[in-house]
Parts: C-alpha cells; sequence; structure tokens
C-alpha cells in the first residue's frame, strides 16, 4: 500500500466515521437496531450532489443533514406511534428512501458534479495557490474537509448528549421504564436520538458525495456492515467508556476499517469481495470478547491441568 492510498483510507475513514458517528447514537446510546442507514446516507449524498450541480454546495451540505434527519424522524415515528418492530421500521423507511432518493436526483439513478464547484472547490484554490502537496503528491483539501466536518460532528453530538435533552436520550436507551415514570416522553427521545443519527449519516453521504463528485442510488447498498464494523473495531481499540471516549472510537474504527480496505486492494483482492471482506471483519469483531474469554479459559484449564500433573 503506497502513501496515495493510504492518505485516501485516512481521507474515507474519516467520512464514514460519520456513520459510525451515527450508529453509536442509534445502537449504543439509544439501544435501537436502525437500519434505516443505508437510505439516509444516500439520501444525503443526493441531496448534496443536486444542491451543488444546482449552484448551492454548502447549502446542500446543511439540507443533506436535515434530511438525514426527517429519514430519522420517520423511522421513529414508525416505531412509537404504529408500534413497528425497531428492524422492520428501518426497513419500510429505508425501501421507501430508494424511490424517494431517485426524486430527489430528478428521476436519475445518478448524478455528478464534472465542471461544477462543490465544499472541495475553495479549499483546492488555496492550497494549489499556496503550492501545498501531501507527501503522497495529493492535494490536502480532501483531508482537511473531512477533518473539519468529522470534528465538528463529533463535538456537536458529545455536547448534546451532556446537555438534559441528551441525558434523556441516554436515559431512554438505558431503562425506558424509568425514564417514563419519571414522566419524560420517551418518544420523543426516541425520536431525537434517531433524527440525530440519521442526520450525522446523511451528512456523511453529502460529505463523500461532493469529494466524489457523484452520486448514486444505490451507493448506500452495505453502510449499515460498514458502520458496525468501524464501531466494533475503534471499542476493541479503544474500549467502551464515556460519550467522548465512544464517540472518537468510531472515528479511530472507522480510519482503521479504511485501512484494512486498502491494504486488501492492494493484495490485488477484487472490488466485489469486499462486502464479504466486511461481513468477515464484523464477525471476528463481535466474536473477540467470546474468543478470548475462551482462549483464556482454556489456558488456565491447562494450567490447572499441567499442575495436577506435576503434583501427581
Amino acid at each position: 500500500m503506497n502513501l496515495l492510498a493510504f492518505q485516501g483510507a485516512i481521507e474515507q475513514g474519516l467520512m464514514y466515521g460519520l456513520v459510525a458517528l451515527g450508529l453509536f447514537v442509534s445502537y449504543r446510546i439509544l439501544n435501537v437496531a436502525d437500519l434505516t442507514v443505508d437510505g439516509s446516507f444516500t439520501l444525503g449524498a443526493a441531496v448534496s450532489v443536486m444542491m451543488a450541480f444546482n449552484g448551492h454546495p454548502w447549502l446542500g451540505i446543511l439540507l443533506a443533514v436535515l434530511a438525514g434527519m426527517c429519514a430519522g424522524i420517520v423511522t421513529g415515528l414508525l416505531q412509537t406511534k404504529l408500534r413497528v418492530q425497531p428492524i422492520l421500521a428501518g426497513i419500510l423507511t429505508m425501501t421507501a428512501l430508494y424511490s424517494i432518493n431517485i426524486w430527489v436526483m430528478d428521476g436519475k439513478p445518478n448524478v455528478n458534479l464534472i465542471g461544477k464547484d462543490t465544499i472541495y472547490t475553495p479549499f483546492k484554490t488555496f492550497f494549489d495557490a499556496m503550492g501545498w502537496r501531501s507527501p503522497a503528491g495529493k492535494g490536502w483539501e480532501d483531508l482537511v474537509v473531512s477533518f473539519l466536518f468529522t470534528s465538528l460532528a463529533v463535538v456537536l453530538v458529545v455536547l448534546f448528549l451532556k446537555t438534559q435533552i441528551g441525558f434523556a436520550v441516554r436515559a431512554t436507551g438505558d431503562n425506558e421504564n424509568m425514564v417514563r415514570s419519571s414522566s419524560i416522553n420517551s418518544d420523543v427521545t426516541k425520536l431525537i436520538g434517531l433524527a440525530i443519527a440519521n442526520g450525522s449519516v446523511g451528512l456523511a453521504g453529502a460529505v463523500l458525495a461532493q469529494s466524489q463528485r457523484f452520486a448514486d442510488a444505490s451507493m448506500g447498498i452495505g453502510m449499515v456492515v460498514i458502520g458496525l464494523a468501524s464501531l466494533i473495531i475503534g471499542e476493541v481499540i479503544l474500549g467502551h467508556g464515556g460519550v467522548l471516549r465512544g464517540a472518537l472510537a468510531m472515528i479511530v474504527g472507522s480510519i482503521l476499517y479504511r485501512i484494512i480496505i486498502a491494504f486488501v486492494l492492494a493484495r490485488n483482492v477484487a472490488a466485489s469481495d469486499l462486502k464479504l471482506l466486511s461481513a468477515v471483519i464484523v464477525a471476528v469483531a463481535i466474536s473477540y470478547p467470546v474468543l478470548k474469554e475462551k482462549i483464556m479459559l482454556m489456558r488456565q484449564k491447562r494450567k490447572l491441568t499441567k499442575g495436577g500433573d506435576d503434583r501427581a
């Protein structure tokens, strides 16, 4: 893996880290299995690209976040008001979003931004004017912009989760019955949590789409698995802790995941095998604590057996 691939892995890791951050809010904080992610990621990308196509790239980022939040609210309403199971609610919203994303892209399955300005354009112009290039020979704009947006999202999410409403959202995930007994509307806290989670995912889609200069109706497929892989890898590396530690673990996990993918691709593995690799990484990461415990038990048994043999 060369320096160019390594820099690209870090850039994409920061962007996809926003997906992991969204899953952190829904899976870890709210304790809800939200499958809306695949659809809200593409929705954010579609809104962002269409706004950039019409000359408003920065407004596209804001609207992409709001669109993602709306998708999360729809899933939340299905769960809280219609009592649809969380997984099924996410699937329903994700399925509906496929058609909505096509509508957003003016009936086209994909839209490109060739020859159009994006949020990266002013940064690229500045770095080119200064003659600043990375050691890999690539511009700094993708790395700087992705770092800024990801850092801002982490700060905002962490600060929100430490507010009074944020504590209510966290309490809903820990013990919903206790929240209800405290006269707090848990339905509202779920809606808020899912809105924030999918807003972060929508931001990820928006930032990535403008970086790649295109949006595609199927670009969100498998995003849940990618986010889970990043989430689990991050927690294995940094462990469980407070909100800030958990949020940072998502970003670290996402970057490591993209580095692993880049390393595998450098070994001439077919791109079509990446979904399989992602599933394997998630399976291994999930089973790591169990495997570690079993290995420790086996070692203890061996020591006890060896000690018994020595006494005999």
